[in-house]
């Protein structure tokens, strides 16, 4: 038996050529997980509705946010990943849900250094449908046809391990400006029904800050294990506390909405439009949901965020960086893979 690493992170367009564009939107927005309705109305939504128009858009702000190596995301994992290769005591290899390398590649480039036992990391720290479930079912789905000999397992989500919290504090703390009004913790969106269907039990999520609250029985832990809700909120609370915030001094909202159902709230385009008026005018927002900076921190948020805030009256705007391949987040992340590497 020999183990190996494989990270998994969301994936990049290949370019910005709206072509290119289109491909992985396709491909992305095609996931069952990522648009939960029926193949049929997928299908329709995807080709008839959203990719007649929204490639080009897309292709435009991808082009605002590219780096001459190129995609941010790409870039950020492959630097996150040579960095954890030279602290890791096996192969290691990179993976993206959608474009490539994927997650075939991935396995098969472990499985050419002689590795039969995966450990696989979705490059996540809450657990969504829409980013970790797709990854689980998408990598068993890749191993059960083309790799039936190599086993694989699954790092679980670290939204409230003390050891991430305190590395994502000190990253934010380090960041800050000395004058500061409001951080405000923006997660990327998801649907209520994404919410309501991994509810385990049925019964617990409410979707109020109530059932978010940390469960002291088993339903409710049961429950929370895979809401995001819950999740978010959690990370929120342990990073604040651990920086000393008092609850005027930090919020939380969820941004990248898509389509026309409810989902989680409030979103992050009208907090930061209402903070000025709040007397909130010096801000600065962190994006835990995400662990590399991309087209959803550097363009929305640092860019379009910026804009709406300063244009509502905002004074100051600060942007702090997600983890990307900071030397503590890569010890941090090296240390639970090593500690999988060693077990029996």
């Amino acid at each position: 038996m020999k183990k190996g690493i494989l990270f998994v992170n969301l994936g990049s367009p290949k370019s910005t050529e709206v072509s290119d564009v289109r491909t992985y939107l396709r491909e992305f927005l095609s996931d069952k997980y990522v648009i939960d309705t029926s193949w049929l109305m997928r299908k329709f939504i995807v080709e008839c509705i959203i990719l007649p128009r929204r490639p080009k858009k897309s292709a435009e702000a991808y082009q605002s946010i590219w780096w001459e190596e190129g995609s941010p995301l790409i870039v950020l994992s492959e630097r996150f990943t040579e960095k954890a290769k030279e602290v890791l005591d096996a192969p290691v290899a990179l993976a993206m849900r959608y474009g490539n390398p994927s997650i075939d590649q991935g396995i098969t480039e472990l499985k050419k250094q002689g590795v039969t036992d995966i450990l696989v990391v979705p490059l996540y720290p809450h657990y969504a449908m829409s980013t970790v479930t797709t990854v689980v079912e998408k990598a068993k789905q890749v191993q059960q046809k083309n790799h039936p000999n190599i086993h694989l397992e699954f790092l679980p989500v670290w939204y409230d391990h003390p050891d991430y919290i305190e590395v994502l504090s000190d990253s934010i703390k380090k960041n800050l400006p000395e004058e500061l009004d409001y951080l405000l913790f923006s997660y990327h969106g998801v649907p209520h029904s994404h919410i309501f269907k991994t509810d385990i039990t049925q019964s617990h999520c409410q979707i109020n800050d109530e059932c978010c609250q940390k469960a002291t029985n088993e339903t409710g832990k049961k429950a929370q294990s895979v809401c995001y809700r819950h999740q978010c909120f959690s990370t929120t609370w342990l990073t604040a506390e651990k920086l000393g915030l008092n609850k005027d001094q930090y919020g939380i909202a969820f941004q990248s909405r898509l389509g026309n159902q409810p989902w989680l709230q409030p979103a992050t385009d009208d907090t930061l439009e209402a903070l000025p008026a709040q007397g909130k005018r010096k801000v600065a927002v962190v994006c835990p949901a995400f662990v590399s900076d991309c087209l959803e921190t550097l363009e929305e948020i640092s860019m379009e965020g910026k804009e709406e805030f300063l244009e509502a009256g905002g004074k100051e705007f600060h942007y702090i960086d997600c983890l990307n391949d900071q030397d503590a987040w890569v010890k941090l992340m090296a240390k639970w893979c090593n500690e999988w590497i060693s077990k029996n």
